[in-house]
């Protein structure tokens, strides 16, 4: 396999990601005294970040693999939406088809730090459904992306905040399937049978076995192909692709299974891998329709990123690299 050709056709793909994307602010400060109000500690901030989180964090890994991205969602008409949209355009993501609702807030996480130790976390957010009018607005902008780019996938990551609703996942798999492009989703259990008819399915191993209700505390190839029977009972989608942490990834696509275990590190962070590992399938898949390819790759990409303290996104030399060494 030519993986230095495969990675520079990244660079042709179009991908949407559409889903519940949220800013990550972060506050360091030091801790040195009690407040005199109440026996909590003063967090004197000295610094402050702002970051680009949720759907959001797929959409960096593409770009920074070399894919064309948009991110369509609806976000709050505030403050934080239009910080947002700010990251967006600064990371060479297209926040172009972004609808803004006064109905909705956008969701902020806000984590407060004092010497490498979370004190505390505060979440504004809305976990209702859009609204049916925030829902039309949403799937004309969709309507619009696809006239104007014809995206190879669109990837919906659901975080179970509101935006990808039953109409809308419904509207959107049947608009992708209508104009042949390929669909990849992150599901959560609150909507993880609407994804009816779509070409990737990947939860995690906690995800599937919740949402199939199987009490299993063994993991092996046969349940998994278990698993992905009961899935496409339901789903009837192509490809399960499941993540099963230090075990490593399972595919099937009726022509073939396997279970492919991770590559030894030295872990540090887990938090972020998940979109990692659905941006690097979802490209691998549009450029080359390979099947233990894509789980491969995307495999060895989740496992990098664990190596990084926080959430980052892949490397996409380093990837390269380690593709080059390990599958070749």
């Amino acid at each position: 396999m030519d993986f230095q050709q495969l990675f520079n056709d990244f660079s042709k793909i179009k991908v949407a990601v559409i889903g519940d994307v949220m800013l990550d602010t972060y506050w360091w400060g030091k801790v040195d005294r009690i407040s005199p109000e109440a026996p909590v500690p003063v967090v004197a901030v000295t610094k402050r970040e702002q970051r680009i989180g949720g759907a959001g964090n797929v959409a960096l890994n593409l770009v920074s693999l070399g894919a064309h991205v948009n991110v369509l969602t609806v976000l709050g008409k505030d403050d934080d939406g239009e910080q947002l949209t700010t990251l967006f355009n600064q990371n060479n993501i297209s926040a172009k088809y972004i609808v803004t609702s006064t109905d909705r807030i956008t969701t902020n996480k806000i984590r407060i730090i004092s010497r490498n130790q979370h004190m505390m976390r505060l979440d504004a957010e809305m976990q209702t459904d859009i609204t049916q009018n925030d829902e039309e607005k949403l799937l004309y902008a969709f309507e619009e992306y696809i006239a104007a780019e014809s995206p190879d996938i669109v990837i919906l990551e659901d975080y179970n905040k509101g935006v990808l609703t039953q109409t809308v996942v419904t509207k959107i798999i049947a608009l992708c399937k209508q104009h042949h492009i390929l669909t990849a989703v992150d599901p959560k259990r609150k909507n993880f049978f609407s994804y009816v008819g779509v070409d990737i399915f990947k939860p995690n191993l906690k995800e599937a076995v919740e949402g199939l209700n199987i009490l299993t505390d063994v993991v092996s190839l046969s349940l998994l192909k278990d698993i992905h029977l009961l899935l496409q009972e339901k789903l009837k989608h192509k490809i399960s692709f499941i993540t099963l942490s230090e075990k490593g990834v399972f595919y099937n696509d009726n022509n073939s299974s396997s279970l492919i275990p991770t590559h030894i590190r030295s872990i540090a962070d887990v938090s972020g891998a998940g979109d990692t590992v659905i941006a690097v399938a979802s490209l691998v898949y549009a450029a080359t329709k390979n099947v233990k390819l894509m789980a491969e790759v995307a495999n060895i990409a989740g496992g990098l990123v664990c190596e990084e303290v926080g959430t980052v996104a892949i490397n996409k030399e380093s990837l390269l690299k380690e593709c080059e060494e390990l599958l070749t």
